[in-house]
């Protein structure tokens, strides 16, 4: 595809605005602030009121992402296999997840550069950043105004939908939108492989997808696949740097929570202080805790997985398998991994409106 959109320019210069931020806001230099920096920076301290989960820290480490993603090398290289822009352009519903700062950002990207039109359903505790954002994105080309619109009440008036949510949701979503083509995500989490050999920095790498956003990720490590007989102090020590997350309220809460009921329950967990972790079959592992297993083979270990295809949206090691994440990349994916492994753009590229029908 080439970049033949007009937002594709917008977006690269939204890019050199975050990088500038990170760099220079982001450090605290307030007098040489420009006034977006300063626009930036008020933003921040609305969406931490708005939603204490996204702290600055939390933000910061978004806008960072955003700012390397959005270069123009960056951006070609991921659309270069892709056909051009739509001639006929479709609405896209998005129903966007709210977990992590600006974690719907992905699905408008595609449906711009892909000619498209966005109608934008955020989450309730995400509902400042994305259309902040997209307002830069009209100052640097008006154009784009009509082409992205949000909306709190009922969607309609749309001829395809990518939706985020919950495996109940999901469910909710794909009986709703049956008639439209469309992309349903569901719960998903992130896993890591251990061998036991792993560096002191491949550790500390795995401590940043551990506890980076407070875990609440769909690619945030909740799962550890160790082998039998592990020796977890390298791991917790590894883990130690984060200890200063038990001074937000919302994560020593449920740390203390959670702990309270293992407690209760007779069961036996490892506890650092401000992690529990705990051997359990489940993927989702509550706030303040890890879950992990043992397994006693490679071979084990692959048919293990294999069951949990469908609940990963991540696999962190150092083993060199095909689709395996880096050590502490598990928050910084190419703008190509797709979440679910659904190709967004291809969908969106393939959809016509002839196909849509009538809406629900």
């Amino acid at each position: 595809m080439n970049a033949l959109d007009p937002s594709f320019g917008a977006l690269v210069t939204l890019g050199n605005m975050l990088r500038s931020f990170c760099e220079d806001g982001g450090a605290g230099h307030p007098r040489q602030w420009s006034e977006e920096h300063r626009q930036l920076d008020a933003l921040l301290d609305r969406v931490y009121l708005e939603n204490a989960w996204f702290t600055r820290e939390s933000c910061l480490y978004a806008f960072s992402y955003w700012g390397e993603m959005l270069r123009k090398e960056s951006l070609e290289d991921w659309l270069a296999p892709y056909p051009g822009p739509k001639e006929t352009p479709l609405t896209v519903a998005l129903v966007l997840a709210g977990n992590i700062p600006l974690v719907g950002f992905h699905d408008v990207l595609c449906v711009l550069l892909t000619g498209n039109r966005a109608l934008v359903k955020c989450a309730s505790n995400d509902r400042l950043l994305l259309p902040f954002f997209c307002e830069f994105l009209f100052g640097f080309e008006p154009g784009l105004r009509g082409r992205v619109n949000f909306t709190d009440g009922k969607l309609h008036g749309f001829d395809a939908v990518v939706a985020t949510g919950s495996n109940n949701t999901g469910r909710y979503f794909e009986y709703y939108f049956s008639r439209k083509p469309h992309i349903i995500r569901k719960n998903r989490n992130g896993a890591a492989v251990l061998t036991g050999r792993e560096t002191e920095e491949e550790l500390s790498g795995l401590a940043g997808d551990v506890f980076r956003y407070f875990g609440l990720g769909c690619r945030s490590v909740s799962k550890l696949f160790v082998p039998q007989g592990y020796d977890f102090t390298p791991l917790f020590q590894a883990f130690y740097p984060y200890k200063y997350l038990l001074e937000h309220p919302k994560y020593a809460n449920n740390y203390d929570y959670n702990k309270a009921v293992y407690l209760m329950q007779g069961g036996e967990m490892r506890d650092n202080g401000f992690l529990l972790l705990k051997e359990d079959p489940s993927m989702a592992s509550p706030i303040g805790t890890l879950f992990y297993e043992t397994y006693a083979s490679n071979p084990a270990l692959k048919a293990r997985l294999a069951t949990l295809g469908p609940q990963l949206q991540c696999v962190v090691s150092s083993t060199g398998a095909d689709h395996n994440t880096a050590f502490g990349k598990s928050q910084w994916p190419e703008l190509r991994e797709y979440a679910d492994g659904m190709d967004t753009v291809e969908f969106l590229l393939k959809t016509s409106p002839l196909q849509t029908g009538e809406a629900p």
